[in-house]
């Protein structure tokens, strides 16, 4: 069909790509339209066995030549302008006489409405084919249109109109704010020696609150031994790092946070990254990119950061429930021993405040041939003797393949990392485009980072995460006595089911508004739609009064918007699982 339709001089203004496209409207159309499609139909029946009359025409021998099929047609065109002008002299209205439309063109296949790419052809019979082309060129100014259209139709008229990217952007947006995942940012002020209570600013209003879901989780990043480090470098050294690692941006205070952190982990090598975010995707990209014929096995609540290393990788993938070692083994048990593998997870989920089972699941691991990535980005500085994270308090860094952990929260500032084997370290230096190719952290950041991981792994910092785990279990046992839907989990985080995100997002504006209580909602994309929450960190600078009048304010907050506490029998059930 392709071959005989390339001979029109009208389908031939369309690549055979568009022709094929349309090719049941073309035939249905010109099989009982067009002189040399119905033929073309006809020889068809003939060659499927289909009897005709003996009025049948005889048909003429195949393929036609391009003059024979102009020839016919302009033949057929000349004779309808032609008939259409007598009909016209005939039928000329009266002088102020209402014109009556003219009506759509009929055929036996209902009303097709013909589109505008196709209104200037020639062709009588293609007219009538509701197909939507583009040409490859067109070589006059104005083309010549049907004449049921009053005006002519120029080329820039016929050409698409530029994408409305605005249009685009803001029906997005709108998508959000109509299922209540869109976010309004709390313009929230900290005040040195203030914390844990703020400033909210307003455009004209400022009042002090109290915050309960920093991750500044034991409030180092007002720490005077923080503060001074600061202030010290940038007098030292300047605001910026200058480059990247390799142009003019490695510096030895880049080497001496390095060796701290693969000290506080018990690696020999530790690498640094402007966020753990960038640490995360860059590590698993390039781990999953170059090892030959890699597969990744992946907490199904992993963090973003994992997830968009591990899909931009492309590599096969294999996710596991959360934290749930037993489907961990059924799909490591389905690849090969030989096939390089990588199990990546967290230790303390950031919105659920699980805590996995990491010794089983690294032995696990490692039983099929497979290396693990841990992060461990929400326990470093809260767990362990020097603040290594669940890994040093369960005794256990020896069997951890990498680590990821993070400056921007326990540690009180910014950025990321990563610690292993010299090797792994180095590859990853070598090859990760995410760190090769970024400015390095600059020196303020790294001088308050290292006091930071000094503080964690001396008294003081045992101290703090002493007092925060207290924090956490008396406010956790408060909300429960409430009635409040607790989630159960043996971290420091808190979250409370609320599983509606417009009123998750009125639950924490009342708290703000009326109690001065800063608490921020979690809806989607964070968490799955249908389990919205309140996430709550205390840290150890939150007094006893605090958590009685944050559990009190949230009750009454809680019942305003509708909600329902739980009863007495709940509330001893939730207890038995703290």
């Amino acid at each position: 069909m392709a071959t005989v339709a390339l001979k029109c001089p009208y389908l031939a203004q369309f690549t055979l790509q568009q022709v094929r496209a349309s090719a049941q409207n073309i035939l249905n159309v010109g099989a009982t339209s067009c002189p040399f499609y119905s033929t073309l139909a006809r020889r068809s029946s003939f060659a499927s066995g289909i009897q005709h009359s003996e009025t049948t025409p005889i048909i003429p021998s195949m393929p036609f030549t391009h003059d024979e099929i102009m020839a016919v047609h302009k033949r057929i065109i000349n004779e309808q302008k032609q008939s259409l002008a007598m009909r016209s002299t005939r039928e000329l209205p009266e002088k102020h006489a209402t014109v009556t439309p003219k009506q759509p063109y009929s055929h036996p296949y209902g009303d097709i409405i013909i589109s505008t790419e196709c209104q200037d052809l020639q062709c009588p019979f293609l007219k009538k084919t509701p197909i939507t082309l583009k040409r490859i060129s067109l070589n006059e100014d104005t083309i010549e249109i049907n004449e049921n259209l009053e005006t002519p139709m120029t080329i820039e008229a016929l050409k698409p109109k530029p994408f409305e990217y605005q249009t685009f952007f803001t029906a997005k947006i709108d998508e959000k704010k109509r299922d209540n995942s869109y976010r309004i940012f709390k313009r929230v002020q900290r005040r040195s020696g203030l914390f844990p209570q703020a400033e909210e600013k307003s455009d004209d209003d400022t009042r002090v609150i109290t915050i309960w879901c920093s991750n500044d989780y034991l409030g180092l990043g007002q720490h005077p031994k923080l503060k001074r480090a600061v202030i010290d470098a940038v007098n030292m050294f300047g605001s910026g790092s200058g480059g990247t690692r390799n142009i003019s941006g490695s510096t030895p205070l880049h080497d001496n946070l390095e060796k701290l952190l693969a000290r506080l982990h018990q690696k020999e090598a530790a690498l640094l990254f402007t966020s753990c975010y960038v640490a995360n995707d860059t590590t698993l990209f390039t781990l999953a990119k170059l090892l030959p014929s890699c597969h990744i096995f992946s907490d199904s609540g992993n963090h973003a950061s994992m997830i968009q290393g591990i899909k931009n990788s492309q590599v096969p993938k294999h996710i596991f429930r959360h934290n749930d070692i037993e489907h961990l083994e059924y799909l490591l048990k389905k690849v090969p021993q030989h096939i390089p593998k990588i199990v990546a997870f967290e230790t303390v989920h950031s919105m659920d405040g699980s805590i996995c089972d990491l010794e089983a699941m690294i032995d696990v691991a490692h039983q099929y041939g497979s290396i693990t990535f841990i992060d461990e980005v929400h326990a470093v500085g809260l767990y362990g003797e020097n603040g290594a994270g669940v890994g040093e308090r369960d005794h256990i860094l020896h069997k951890m393949d990498i680590i990821s952990g993070t400056l921007g929260k326990a540690f009180g500032s910014i950025g990321g990392y990563i610690a292993g084997t010299t090797k792994m370290t180095d590859f990853i230096r070598s090859y990760g485009s995410g760190f090769i190719f970024t400015t390095s952290l600059p020196p303020t950041v790294l001088a308050s980072a290292t006091a930071a991981v000094e503080i964690s792994m001396s008294d003081e910092g045992r101290y703090l995460r002493r007092k925060q785990q207290e924090n956490a279990r008396e406010l956790r046992s408060k909300l429960v006595d409430a009635g409040l839907p607790v989630m159960i989990a043996p971290s420091h985080i808190i979250p409370i089911h609320v599983g509606n995100a417009a009123l998750a997002t009125e639950l924490c504006n009342r708290l703000l508004d009326k109690y001065s209580i800063y608490i921020q909602s979690i809806n989607y994309p964070t968490v799955a739609r249908g389990t919205e929450r309140l996430r709550i960190a205390p840290t150890p600078h939150h007094t006893s009064a605090m958590i009685d009048y944050l559990v009190q304010s949230l009750t009454y907050v809680w019942q305003d918007v509708g909600l329902q506490l739980r009863h007495q029998n709940e509330q001893i059930a939730a207890r038995q699982h703290m």
